[in-house]
């Protein structure tokens, strides 16, 4: 509790006075959005999107590194193996609670200690050569999953944080959702880890960083949450296609999709595959 106050002086200040440029767009979002499933034999106590409560918030953060010396492994595999070379310290402190070693392998576990009651449990479920994702653990204060990539673009690299999240419980929306609080303690958290990591590539961010956030309504999730995710656990071990068509269309509603509002074109997704439950909701829409 006692970096509490500390935290939140510090962010507000950097916030104030930061010189590089932040770039921030907020549009309509739909069930494209959602993030690729998690694999089953990582789900033990994982709280997934479909646990969360409001709406879900697809974000990414990009910058441009200019003049970088080190390749996009090389950036990734550093942060993989210490995260707290990126973030700032401050707002985010990475403990490593499961797992041996340095190196981060699929299934280690870290606790982030942040500003307040609100430290973050998260599992490793993914981890290829040059990205990393989690997926939050019971008592984080959102549901979803967040992904750390970095590639090159035209001689530049180009490093890319990209969050799906829905509030882990009623305060945690009323502190995200509704007061904004949290979410733009997050928001300038990541900006920050953005430009420390543009640093330690030996580079310099060009254009500042770029943050996109897209909205899906709550009315788009199936009804139940947590209750309903374990329902949906059980029916796919008796009939996995059976569930998949439960999943994709909730008892009660219109099995067609209303076409989502989407107000700007400027956006890119993960080239992750998306889950088969997604599918059929899109191929409802056409």
């Amino acid at each position: 509790m006692a970096r509490w106050p500390l935290g939140m002086v510090l962010v507000s200040w950097r916030y104030m006075w930061r010189v590089a440029a932040v770039h921030r767009s907020e549009t309509d979002g739909g069930p494209a959005d959602r993030p690729a499933p998690v694999p089953e034999a990582l789900t033990e106590g994982l709280q997934r999107v479909e646990d969360g409560v409001g709406p879900l918030l697809h974000r990414s953060y990009s910058v441009r590194i200019a003049g970088a010396s080190r390749p996009p492994d090389e950036v990734i595999g550093r942060f993989a193996s210490d995260p707290n070379c990126g973030a700032p310290a401050e707002v985010a402190v990475f403990e490593k609670v499961h797992g041996a070693g340095r190196e981060t392998r699929v299934g280690d576990e870290f606790l982030i200690r942040m500003p307040g009651p609100w430290n973050g449990p998260v599992r490793v479920i993914d981890r290829g050569p040059t990205s990393l994702r989690l997926g939050t653990l019971r008592g984080h204060l959102e549901a979803g999953q967040i992904e750390f990539r970095c590639r090159t673009e035209d001689g530049e690299l180009l490093f890319e944080i990209e969050s799906w999240a829905r509030s882990g419980d009623r305060l945690s929306d009323l502190l995200y959702t509704r007061l904004r609080l949290a979410k733009e303690i997050q928001l300038n958290m990541w900006v920050e880890t953005c430009l420390r990591l543009a640093r330690d590539a030996g580079g310099r961010p060009r254009g500042g960083v770029r943050v996109e956030t897209r909205r899906v309504p709550s009315a788009l999730w199936p009804p139940g949450g947590s209750a309903y995710s374990a329902q949906l656990r059980v029916m796919r071990a008796i009939s996995p296609s059976r569930s998949m068509r439960s999943a994709s269309v909730p008892r009660g509603t219109s099995s067609r999709v209303a076409p989502t509002k989407v107000r700007s074109r400027s956006w890119s997704t993960s080239s992750t595959a998306r889950p088969s439950w997604e599918r059929i909701s899109i191929s409802m829409m056409s």
